[in-house]
């Protein structure tokens, strides 16, 4: 297949971005979204130009790192997916498909499609450990733990902290983000001992970094490629009115 590119070209923080035009050309529907980007680059480099920034490392929709914003999507139009997961056959011959970063104040754009998402270590550097000796595996095994709790905590943690979340909300919020952290180990009981402490720091933390304030519109949860709940923020809220008393 062909393609048109519209790629958000911006040469740092401080420069004044635009989309530029590429054609892909030959484009094989078994390709991920990113192989088709490393055939457009490759081109770019071969005609003496700067191929186009974009970040990415396990290409297994594990690490979230392939961050971007596809004609209006976050991660593209296929639900549950991270970017190095989406295949060309969700496109067709002839189309246009604009490609932009995350669009956030608290994700300052670095160069083209990468950006800055140091906000989140920071965040989970406030609060999202815990502190006290588990032991090995084995003993960690041996505390009882309801089988719901465990796995509303494990759905919690599967949250990759992509920031689709964030680039998806009209208002930038990470509430879903910290939600998540919080919940997956305020749910358990290794974290039961931090967990006042825990949801303060970090929603502290959040505001600190300038996101903005949940409405509860859902475009987090409907945008994540891991399909974290909004659950989880009613539940972040509810642990931290509880903080507070």
């Amino acid at each position: 297949m062909n393609l048109t590119l519209k790629i958000w070209r911006q040469e740092g923080p401080n420069a004044k971005g635009k989309f530029e035009t590429y054609e892909a050309k030959d484009i094989s529907e078994d390709m991920s979204f990113l192989e088709m980007l490393d055939v457009v680059n490759q081109q770019l480099i071969t005609s003496d130009k700067h191929p186009v920034e974009f970040d990415h490392d396990c290409r297994e929709g594990i690490c979230g790192a392939c961050s971007m914003v596809i004609n209006g999507d976050a991660h593209g139009p296929q639900k549950g997916t991270t970017t190095c997961q989406l295949h060309m056959r969700s496109f067709k011959d002839g189309d246009t498909v604009y490609i932009e970063p995350w669009r956030a104040k608290s994700f300052p754009i670095k160069r083209d499609l990468v950006v800055d998402r140091s906000a989140f270590d920071r965040i989970i550097e406030a609060g999202g450990f815990i502190s006290s000796a588990t032991g090995n595996a084995q003993d960690a095994n041996a505390i009882p733990v309801g089988k719901d709790i465990s796995d509303e905590a494990f759905l919690s943690a599967a949250c990759i902290g992509c920031g689709a979340c964030v680039a998806s909300c009209k208002n930038a919020s990470a509430s879903l983000f910290v939600a998540a952290k919080v919940s997956h180990l305020n749910m358990l009981p290794q974290g039961e001992v931090e967990a006042k402490q825990r949801v303060q720091n970090m929603v502290a933390q959040m505001d600190k970094e300038g996101f903005g304030a949940c409405t509860n519109t859902g475009s987090c949860s409907a945008a994540c490629p891991k399909e974290i709940k909004l659950d989880n923020i009613a539940r972040m809220n509810k642990d931290f009115l509880k903080s507070k008393i």
